[in-house]
C-alpha cells in the first residue's frame, strides 16, 4: 500500500511544497524512517547514494528544529564533500524557506568570512563538511551547545576519505542532549564504531539500493585505438543525455574536456584543482542538461548525485570492481536505465577480461572506430550477437 508524506507525520505546509516540486510519494528510506526521525529517536540507516536520504532526514529537522540564535545552530548535518553539501542545500533550502528554517552550507573552497558572517546572523540547519566547520570553531565563529539534531550523511564516505577523526572531533563537543541520525552504504569497522559510541539506543534501518546492480545496467566494453579514443568517446555522449565520463587525472580531465570539445560537443571537467565556483557551475549546468557531457576524476565525482544520468563512460579503466560499481552507479538509479561503457586499448584486454570476471559479466570486447553508426545507441546493440 503506497503511503503519502502527510500520512508519516509531516506539517501541511512541507507537503504542498513537496507536491508542488512534483514530490508526491516517498521513497522507502523516507517512508521507513521519517515517523521515527520526526518522534527524535536516533536512527541508523544503511541506503546507498541516490535513496532518498536527504529528504529522509532533512524533512524532521525541518519539522523539528528551534530557531537558532547568533552562532549557535540547532540543526547539524556533517557530509564527506563540498559538492555534497550544495546538493543536500539545493534540496532543502527551499523548503526551509517555507517552513521558517534557515539552510546554509559551509565548506571548504569559498571565503571564510562569508560563513562567519552567515553564522553571526543565525543559521537553524547548516549543512558543512568537517574541516570547514572545525576551521569555523577554531575561529569561535560557531558552537554547539545549541545543537538539538545532528546528522551523519555518507559515514562510508567520510571514513573512506580519512575524516573520521574530525568527525569525531566535533561529536566530541555536541554535549547537550541531541538526536543523531547516520546514514551510510555500509554499517562497518569505523561506521560501526560511531554508531556504537555516539548513538543511543538507535533504531536501525536498511533499504534495498536504488542504486544499480550490475544486473540493471546495460554493460558494454568497446575495443579503442588511443588517438581515436576521444572521437570515440564523443560519439557516445552524443546518443545520450547526460554522459558522465571518468578519467584517472585531473590533467586528463581538462584534456579530455577540451578533446570534446572541438569534436563539438558541450563538455566540462570537474576536479580537484578547479575553483569552487567552477566546479559548481560545471555540475549546476550538466544537472540542469545545459552541458551533456562531464569528465570527472574518481575523487571529484564523490559529490557528485545528479538524476538522470543515461550513460557512464570509463574513459580510463576503473583500479577494480569496486571502483567500477561506485562509478557506474551514477547511472541506472531510482528505476531507471543506464548505459555503462569501458574503453578497452589494446594492452588492456587482459584486465578488462579480469574485471568482467570480477562482475560476472560476460561479454566480447568489440573494436569500433569513432565513426561506427552503433556508437550513437550502444543499447540497442547486443554484443552477444555482434560479430567482430
Amino acid at each position: 500500500m503506497t503511503t503519502t508524506f502527510g500520512a508519516l507525520g509531516l506539517p501541511s505546509d512541507l507537503v504542498a511544497a513537496l507536491a508542488e516540486a512534483g514530490i508526491d510519494e516517498p521513497f522507502p528510506i523516507q517512508a521507513l524512517t521519517i515517523p521515527d526521525a520526526l518522534a527524535g529517536r536516533d536512527l541508523c540507516g544503511k541506503a546507498k547514494t541516490g535513496s532518498g536520504k536527504t529528504l529522509a532526514f532533512g524533512l524532521p529537522l525541518l519539522t523539528r528544529l528551534s530557531k537558532a540564535k547568533s552562532k549557535r545552530p540547532t540543526g547539524l548535518v556533517l557530509v564527506p564533500t563540498r559538492e555534497l553539501a550544495v546538493q543536500v542545500a539545493e534540496v532543502l533550502a527551499p523548503l526551509g524557506e517555507r517552513s521558517g528554517v534557515r539552510v546554509t552550507a559551509v565548506y571548504g573552497g569559498r571565503a571564510v568570512e562569508r560563513d562567519v558572517k552567515a553564522l553571526e546572523q543565525g543559521i537553524d540547519l547548516l549543512i558543512a563538511t568537517p574541516g570547514r566547520l572545525i576551521d569555523l570553531g577554531d575561529r569561535d565563529a560557531v558552537a554547539f551547545d545549541g545543537v538539538e539534531a545532528l546528522v551523519l550523511d555518507e559515514a562510508d564516505r567520510m571514513a573512506d576519505m580519512g575524516f573520521m577523526p574530525q568527525v569525531e572531533w566535533i561529536l566530541r563537543r555536541v554535549v547537550n542532549p541531541h538526536q543523531t541520525l547516520l546514514f551510510s552504504a555500509t554499517l562497518d569497522r569505523d561506521v560501526d564504531h560511531l554508531v556504537r559510541a555516539y548513538l543511543k539506543d538507535p533504531v536501525r534501518y536498511e533499504v534495498e539500493s536504488t542504486s544499480a546492480t550490475v544486473d540493471e545496467m546495460e554493460h558494454r566494453f568497446i575495443a579503442v585505438h588511443q588517438l581515436d579514443k576521444a572521437k570515440v568517446t564523443a560519439s557516445i555522449a552524443r546518443g545520450g543525455t547526460r554522459t558522465l565520463i571518468f578519467v584517472r587525472t585531473k590533467r586528463g580531465a581538462d584534456r579530455l574536456a577540451e578533446q570534446l570539445q572541438k569534436e563539438g560537443l558541450r563538455a566540462g571537467a570537474i576536479h580537484g584543482d578547479l575553483r569552487q565556483g567552477l566546479r559548481e557551475r560545471a555540475l549546476a549546468d550538466f544537472s540542469s542538461g545545459k552541458l551533456p557531457a562531464l569528465v570527472a576524476t574518481d575523487v571529484a565525482a564523490r559529490g557528485i548525485h545528479v538524476d538522470g544520468v543515461d550513460t557512464v563512460v570509463h574513459f580510463d579503466p576503473p583500479e577494480d570492481q569496486k571502483a567500477y560499481l561506485h562509478r557506474s552507479g551514477r547511472t541506472a538509479r531510482a528505476g531507471e536505465s543506464g548505459l555503462v561503457v569501458t574503453l578497452v586499448l589494446w594492452d588492456q584486454h587482459l584486465k578488462a577480461e579480469r574485471l568482467q570476471k570480477r562482475l560476472g559479466i560476460s561479454q566480447p570486447i568489440v573494436e569500433m572506430f569513432s565513426n561506427d553508426s552503433r556508437l550513437a545507441n550502444l543499447s540497442s546493440w547486443d554484443p552477444l550477437v555482434a560479430v567482430g
